[in-house]
């Protein structure tokens, strides 16, 4: 799945007339670099939210023939679901009993996702979010097993967890990439979860009884695409 919803902000004035899916980098959209990324390690179906400019989007994907692979759309013209609300209103495409990767449009890396797939398959957990050691002021907690146990503002000294005792000195501070890896049985307990809300805050409350892992692989370059000024850092991408 790609989120492709979002207004893009942070990318104004280009996303006063397109949306940040379409935001050119390297001569090409972002979205362009999501699929063709995906489609490397082997993908060949695709599910992409959709609502800031949403007909860009379609059209942009029919007039280059889906890429030949199959893709759909989750659409959120009416109201945005937030990156939890996204996942559990697309979630009948994920349908096959296989885990699914989410991965935001924003979002570019060299990251190997073949490796990450086989990295979350022999880690027996719900939900693997590839992560890193990047300094940022909202950090994922994790434990010595690269098991999620909380969120922290490093700015205000925020946290929240499920462990009352949680030790913040105990735990690695890593930064959410915004690409995960989800395996469907976690779908059954977004039922409970309103039809908006966030994938952290989701991720939060069910990590105390279902394991949801960290994989942070040594040397990868990931930036999130979200403002101006991160356009001119993208040295890796061609």
């Amino acid at each position: 799945m790609i989120f492709a919803a979002g207004l893009g902000t942070r990318l104004k004035p280009l996303t006063d007339t397109m949306p940040k899916a379409l935001v050119p980098v390297a001569g090409k959209p972002l979205l362009w670099h999501a699929i063709q990324k995906l489609k490397g390690a082997g993908v060949d179906e695709i599910i992409i939210n959709v609502h800031h400019f949403a007909d860009q989007i379609r059209q942009y994907i029919e007039e280059n023939s889906r890429f030949d692979i199959r893709i759909e759309f989750s659409d959120e013209s009416q109201a945005l679901l937030d990156t939890g609300g996204g996942i559990k209103r697309a979630s009948w495409f994920f349908d096959d009993g296989k885990p699914f990767l989410i991965h935001n449009v924003d979002i570019l890396s060299d990251v190997d996702l073949l490796q990450f797939y086989r990295f979350h398959a022999d880690s027996h957990s719900l939900a693997t979010l590839l992560v890193s050691e990047r300094k940022t002021s909202r950090y994922l907690l994790f434990d010595r097993e690269n098991r999620l146990t909380g969120w922290l503002n490093e700015a205000t000294g925020e946290i929240k967890s499920p462990f009352p005792e949680l030790q913040r000195d105990a735990c690695k501070k890593l930064a959410f990439s915004g690409i995960h890896i989800l395996h469907p049985s976690i779908l059954k307990y977004m039922e409970e979860f309103p039809e908006r809300f966030s994938i952290i805050d989701f991720y939060l409350t069910i990590c105390k009884y279902c394991p949801i892992a960290g994989y942070a692989p040594a040397g990868v370059k990931s930036i999130d695409v979200g403002k101006i000024d991160s356009l001119k850092q993208l040295t890796f991408i061609k």
